[in-house]
């Protein structure tokens, strides 16, 4: 599988540099996910801009970083999603689960305020 990641202080970026989003590559994402978590990553973005088609290996795999990252930290699909990913998430009645985002640089800036309101609530505690 071959994607990109770039690793800043308040989240991570991965890039996905595949077309498909398939059981060839949905297991390997999954592990690559489950370690970034335990590496203390507390925001995640999820770059899909270049896939074209998600399988249920793939679905899954994307659900599993929603499951990592829901609980203090955020999960987010970046990108423009290509019409094949976007009807996959929407016969699936996803969008009102996962947070997606059109731009990557929207997604940051996102990623990058709900950090620093979860830090403010925090505070008022």
């Amino acid at each position: 599988m071959k994607y990109r990641i770039d690793k800043q202080e308040q989240y991570s970026l991965l890039t996905l540099e595949e077309e498909n989003l398939n059981s060839t590559f949905a297991p390997g994402m999954k592990s690559d996910l489950i370690l970034m978590s335990q590496e203390g990553i507390k925001n995640f973005i999820l770059d899909l801009s270049l896939v074209k088609y998600v399988d249920s290996s793939g679905l899954s795999a994307i659900l599993t970083g929603h499951r990592l990252w829901k609980d203090g930290g955020s999960f987010v699909i970046a990108g423009p999603l290509q019409p094949m990913v976007s009807k996959l998430i929407e016969i699936s009645r996803l969008e009102t689960i996962l947070t997606i985002i059109p731009t990557v640089s929207e997604a940051i800036d996102y990623v990058i305020m709900e950090s620093l309101e979860r830090e403010l609530q925090s505070g008022d505690e």
